[in-house]
């Protein structure tokens, strides 16, 4: 029977329950972590706290099977309630990051889990939820989403039937919906694997390495994930959410005024005027008009080739173009690689608003 650990914390969103995640995930055991639970807490849990004995249990004996036979009694209303908790605590944290909130991480998290796929040798993917595994977990392009991860880290003691895969892409639903962004269909389905599973780990260089400025470089990455030239205009427009970190990427700053609000910003921005930031970091562009708002190398691309740039054009003049556009091609990115049991329902949540 195949082992899988989780990283797991409860509501308290707590210092101690971050490091009881830490030591179930770098081979301190269940027994360790609930002997941390045990020696700081006492034992002791509020009425409406599961025991993390159960879960920590489970998770660390189940099989892949035995993980998604977890989903057969769950409804779209199970599901609605882990997008209303993430959603619950993105917009109790809507300040964070400088006003960026946590949009742009969590879409960046659901991306970067997804976009490890290829199409030709079928591997890689959201499917394994194996980004806490090395080597995938040191991949440079993954710099800072350990912070997506741990945001996340609750809600699989919340809801401990829900897999890393499941939750990452729903936490990108989420972020995107909650900003204002378009739909996204989702459909859950995603098991988990093992450290020992090596095999299901991609290797480091997949994911799209934002220094190149080529076309052909863009193309080569995307046709990997299986999309065209348009998908790939459309999906690189959800840099209207989050800001780069030097200490992270080594890039610097947000691609727009609003980096918490999803809008087709992105491309209006893009088709201004440019210029190279003189700094000493990575290169990147800056506007002309302000000197506040960047470009990565690999944005520029878009605007610099012509296959590209009628689509930035179409994107930047027509914003339900660019959300009815997106949001298909994000469903598509999330489910590359996946073998859905059969029927399995597509869900479209309703943000926290439309529920008041």
């Amino acid at each position: 029977m195949a082992t899988i650990t989780t990283r797991t914390i409860w509501g308290s969103r707590s210092k101690l329950f971050t490091a009881l995640a830490g030591a179930t995930t770098v081979g301190f055991g269940t027994a360790g972590a609930l002997y941390l639970w045990e020696n700081n807490t006492k034992g002791k849990l509020n009425k409406n706290s599961p025991n993390p004995r159960n879960s920590l249990k489970f998770f660390a004996a189940a099989s892949p099977a035995q993980l998604a036979s977890v989903y057969n009694d769950k409804t779209e209303k199970d599901f609605q309630e882990v997008y209303n908790a993430i959603a619950q605590k993105v917009q109790d944290e809507d300040d964070a990051d400088d006003g960026a909130g946590r949009y742009g991480l969590l879409c960046r998290l659901a991306w970067h889990s997804s976009g490890t796929y290829d199409k030709n040798k079928k591997t890689g993917g959201s499917y394994n939820g194996s980004m806490i595994y090395a080597p995938e977990s040191l991949d440079p392009e993954n710099a800072g989403l350990d912070a997506g991860r741990d945001f996340l880290n609750e809600f699989h003691y919340e809801f401990p039937w829900i897999s890393r895969g499941d939750l990452w892409t729903l936490g990108g639903v989420v972020a995107i919906q909650e900003a204002g962004g378009p739909k996204i269909k989702w459909r859950p389905g995603r098991v988990d694997c093992s450290k020992a599973e090596k095999e299901k780990i991609p290797e480091n260089g997949n994911l799209p390495d934002a220094s190149q400025e080529s076309g052909a470089y863009v193309r080569k990455i995307f046709g990997r994930l299986g999309f065209d030239d348009r998908e790939t205009v459309a999906l690189i427009g959800a840099h209207a959410l989050g800001k780069c970190h030097t200490y992270r990427s080594g890039y610097d700053g947000p691609w727009g005024p609003s980096p918490n609000m999803f809008t087709n910003d992105f491309f209006v921005r893009l088709l201004q005027k440019w210029h190279i930031r003189q700094w000493d970091g990575k290169r990147q562009y800056q506007d002309d008009e302000t000197n506040s708002f960047m470009m990565l190398p690999t944005d520029m691309v878009l605007k610099e080739d012509n296959k590209f740039l009628k689509y930035v054009k179409l994107y930047a003049a027509d914003q339900d173009l660019f959300f009815a556009d997106f949001s298909k091609a994000f469903t598509k990115l999330l489910e590359n690689g996946i073998e859905f049991a059969k029927d399995t329902p597509y869900y479209e949540f309703k943000t926290l608003e439309e529920q008041e």
